[in-house]
């Protein structure tokens, strides 16, 4: 198998669902003659046309209301918010119209909004948010956030090929830094199943995203004291496969949940809830979490450094549940 970057299998994806299906066609600031900001879609426009890879105008709410429009009249259509921090001037659509037309209607809404996110980039407050909690919490909208290069191409062919919208999270500091082996051709990951990415009996390390890496490293260091952790990578977020964190969990009775959003409401306070509520015996140990600040993103280097989940933060709450 070719080993891609995690921009490349992104692209790789779009390219091969557009080559397989007539009805998927992208939208987004910059995408088509410019071929994105982060060139995920370069070479595109010559090879689809411009009826299939459309730029718009620098506006986030009006993108996904023609999104919404084209996946009602029947295309699997592709949005890219340029950064996803910009997703908010998009909120209504998203969690009013698209989120609950099936609901209303019974109407199919196949869209995927591509949301590049993360810090990490020294973007700034407007630059390196990560909205993944905003959405969910709303109803009708799936999740799928990938930290493997594999699981960044299988994970969003799964996401056009849904009949309802998905919020692809793909983090714009593993673009470049990941890479690994990715099928050729077809090649779907499904929705809502986590992976173990390492096998451990201590202590487990939850992760979606970039902590995944981060935990994964920690893992590494933990190991080197005699602590073997399990890693647990969720890769899609709603629906979440809470049942093999828990199977972990059972074997190790120690979790760390690590996201990179901020803390304060965070996705790891609803896995938290979940563990009281269906597996608090299995426990041995407090849930701990590790996440960012609740702060804006700092432009600052040293302060984002500090802003932002690391492998070290991970590996001392693992250490603190191991002597617990």
């Amino acid at each position: 198998m070719p080993v891609l970057t995690y921009l490349d299998a992104i692209s790789a994806a779009l390219r091969d669902e557009m080559r397989r299906d007539p009805r998927v066609c992208l939208l987004g600031e910059d995408i088509a003659v410019y071929g994105g900001a982060f060139k995920v879609t370069e070479g595109f426009l010559e090879e689809f046309g411009p009826k299939r890879v459309l730029d718009t105008p620098l506006a986030e709410s009006s993108i996904i209301g023609m999104t919404i429009g084209m996946a009602l009249r029947g295309l699997r259509p592709v949005a890219e918010m340029q950064f996803a921090d910009f997703i908010s001037m998009a909120f209504n659509q998203l969690v009013n119209n698209a989120g609950t037309l099936h609901y209303r209607f019974g109407f199919k809404v196949p869209m995927v909004v591509r949301c590049p996110s993360g810090g990490g980039v020294h973007g700034g407050p407007f630059h390196s948010q990560n909205p993944e909690g905003f959405f969910f919490h709303a109803a009708g909208l799936k999740i799928v956030a990938p930290w493997s290069a594999s699981d960044a191409k299988g994970l969003l062919v799964a996401a056009i090929r849904d009949d309802n919208p998905v919020l692809y999270m793909e983090h714009k500091y593993l673009y470049r830094r990941v890479k690994d082996e990715v099928p050729d051709g077809e090649h779907v990951t499904p929705l809502g199943q986590a992976m173990v990415r390492r096998e451990g009996r201590h202590v487990t390390l939850v992760g979606y995203g970039s902590t995944t890496g981060m935990s994964l490293a920690a893992a590494e260091t933990l190991a080197a004291e005699g602590i073997e952790a399990e890693v647990v990578d969720l890769r899609s977020l709603v629906p979440m496969d809470l049942e093999t964190v828990v199977k972990s969990l059972r074997k190790t009775h120690r979790v760390v949940i690590a996201h990179e959003d901020r803390l304060r409401g965070g996705i790891g306070a609803e896995i938290a809830a979940n563990i009281a509520e269906n597996a608090v015996e299995q426990l041995d140990a407090p849930v701990a979490r590790v996440a960012a600040l609740d702060t804006p993103v700092p432009f600052s280097p040293p302060l984002e450094a500090r802003f932002l989940p690391d492998p070290a933060r991970i590996a001392d709450a693992a250490r603190r549940l191991a002597r617990y």
